[in-house]
């Protein structure tokens, strides 16, 4: 880089520290996105950011790998370039506005290529501000000129000497206001290498823009070409990868991304709905669980104040009753005791009436008739439904129902008659005080069936609680005979209990065939038998009309009954049976 360009990079801070006192907008293309400020010597990485060369040497290393690489042609013996094999450490950075890994050459940030459009947007920075521009050689006087090889601003004095000088004579110097006129710039490319000399041929075998003086040396054998011969090839390969693969595949990336885009907002807008939709839910439930809970609190209150006008009532006549008999008791002891004979004689009338009303009164706790509600009843079931409030399902139930053993009872014909080896069933059905039913389960239910004669006969039970009040017992008894059955609610017997089940013996179907003769029933068949005890000559093993034995009625060919709707006889009774029509005695 040339002295000038350093000059002019030491004094963009100031620029832009005028333009920001000013207020002036500054071209984002011109500011540097890691420092925020006028670019200053701009390198263009790998992935085609720009950046300052200060700040890209700055950036933290994300990798460093050795590795060889060919230097640059050097002027050797006798004039010739000479390229070297030289090992580097080679540093990898991401870039701050990608996050991609670039690799940064061995000589640094200076290895990189220069962004003169950056430079240019720099420049055009300084012209459309309206601030003075200050003179970047002796700082004192205003910049009325500006030299384009050297890229500075001149005062009038510095401008005289800028063209007095032999090294810059030729330097092509420009007025301020005509190049704000213009608006734009034509600043040429010089060579790093060589000050002054502007990069108008391109070396071919090495790819690269020269000057004049580096084609006559570094690059003297080989073909350097005019810029304008090869720009429009070069250009035009540049073109051709835009227009037909980068700008398509841009336009449906950005329609990708529009698409994504909507998506996104329609998600947002969704799932905004549905918040709203929660919350407008939430809202809407708690209002139901709390009225829910006031309505549980309002009928918990009215059940206490219920209750509570019981145990008044029943104090109230249980007092009464027991000033009545206390009165009673106190004055015969008293007549008893301090009376003579004539005045026990003269009130026995009327003190009998009283005992004897007072003997025959329903308030006597032997027989049960007070039992004082202690609020045990009274339980709260915060997992059971009950049913909506304001359109939302609610749970939690008081229940103030308690069982009642007298009330309880029995329904089904199982607890009564049974069957050998048939399941048999009925339901115990638990109720108040008040006779009704239960609304929920989880009472110890006990059951036991035990045989009356054979005790160390049982029958195992099944207990299934129906949650509404009711259990369903099922049993299977192995032998007949008479059990009894005892039905035990919190180990207490209900109403009835034990009771008489009777076990009859197994129904036994007939396996036969219901016919007139075993003949007739199987075709004629000689080896068709029948259990009546009927026989036929010939051959024959079953029984034939108006032969021996026949019954002369249709009856079942296993056992010989007469009766259609009837149980099969037993083996004992066929056993009786003798091969030759001869019955003999047998205990049924």
């Amino acid at each position: 880089m040339s002295e000038c360009e350093h000059e002019k990079n030491a004094e963009q801070p100031t620029l832009k520290s005028e333009q920001e006192l000013h207020g002036v907008a500054v071209n984002p293309r011109a500011v540097c996105n890691v420092c925020k400020r006028l670019y200053r010597d701009p390198k263009i990485l790998p992935c085609l950011h720009t950046f300052c060369s200060d700040c890209i040497r700055q950036l933290e290393p994300f990798s460093v790998s050795s590795r060889s690489y060919r230097d640059g042609p050097e002027e050797g013996i006798g004039g010739e370039a000479v390229e070297k094999n030289r090992h580097a450490v080679t540093v990898t950075v991401l870039c701050p506005d990608c996050d991609s890994e670039v690799d940064i050459p061995p000589s640094g940030p200076v290895g990189l290529s220069t962004d003169h459009l950056a430079l240019d947007e720099v420049f055009l920075e300084t012209l459309v501000t309206n601030a003075p521009l200050g003179c970047d050689l002796c700082g004192e006087g205003g910049a009325e000129s500006r030299c384009e090889v050297c890229c500075v601003n001149l005062c009038e004095f510095c401008c005289q000497a800028h063209r007095r000088q032999k090294r810059t004579a030729s330097h092509s110097v420009q007025r301020l206001e005509e190049l704000k006129s213009r608006g734009r710039l034509c600043r040429p490319v010089l060579c790093s290498l060589h000050p002054g000399q502007e990069l108008r041929l391109f070396c071919q075998p090495c790819d690269l823009p020269v000057c004049l003086e580096c084609a006559a040396t570094l690059h003297r054998d080989h073909r350097c070409c005019p810029t304008l011969d090869v720009i429009d090839r070069h250009g035009d390969r540049i073109r051709e990868l835009v227009t037909v693969s980068l700008r398509p595949r841009l336009e449906r990336l950005e329609r990708s991304l529009q698409k994504v885009e909507v998506s996104q907002e329609a998600l947002q807008a969704r799932v905004d709905a549905t918040a709203s939709e929660v919350r407008a839910f939430a809202r809407g439930y708690a209002s139901a669980v709390e009225a829910h809970c006031v309505s549980l609190l309002r009928g918990l209150e009215e059940l206490r104040v219920q209750r509570r006008n019981q145990l008044h009532l029943q104090k109230a006549q249980l007092q009464q009753a027991l000033l009545d008999i206390r009165g009673g008791v106190e004055f015969a002891e008293r007549l008893l005791s301090c009376g003579s004979d004539a005045e026990i004689l003269s009130a026995k009338g009327v003190t009998l009436r009283r005992l004897t009303r007072l003997a025959e009164s329903s308030h006597d706790p032997h027989q049960a008739t007070v039992t004082p509600d202690d609020g045990s009843s009274i339980s709260f079931m915060p997992r059971e439904p009950a049913g909506e409030v304001e359109g939302y399902p609610v749970v939690g139930v008081i229940h103030s129902k308690t069982v009642d053993h007298s009330r309880c009872t029995i329904e089904g014909e199982g607890v009564q008659r049974g069957r050998e080896r048939q399941q048999g069933h009925f339901t115990l059905v638990c109720r108040d005080s008040a006779g009704e039913q239960m609304t929920r389960g989880g009472e110890h239910v006990l059951i036991s069936i035990v045989h009356k004669e054979k005790k160390n006969c049982t029958v195992e039970t099944t207990v299934v609680d129906n949650n509404d009040g009711s259990y369903t017992v099922s049993y299977t008894p192995e032998e007949p005979g008479a059990y009894s059955v005892w039905v035990c609610v919190k180990a207490q017997h209900v109403k009835g209990s034990p009771f008489m089940l009777n076990v009859k013996r197994k129904f036994r179907r007939h396996t036969g065939t219901f016919h007139c003769c075993s003949f007739c029933s199987s075709g004629g068949a000689k080896e068709a038998r029948c259990g009546c005890p009927g026989t036929m000559p010939g051959g024959f093993k079953g029984c034939g009309h108006s032969h021996k034995g026949h019954p002369g009625k249709p009856h079942w060919s296993c056992c010989g009954s007469t009766v259609e709707q009837s149980e099969c006889l037993p083996a004992s009774v066929l056993a009786a049976v003798s091969p030759r029509g001869h019955l003999r005695t047998v205990e049924l």
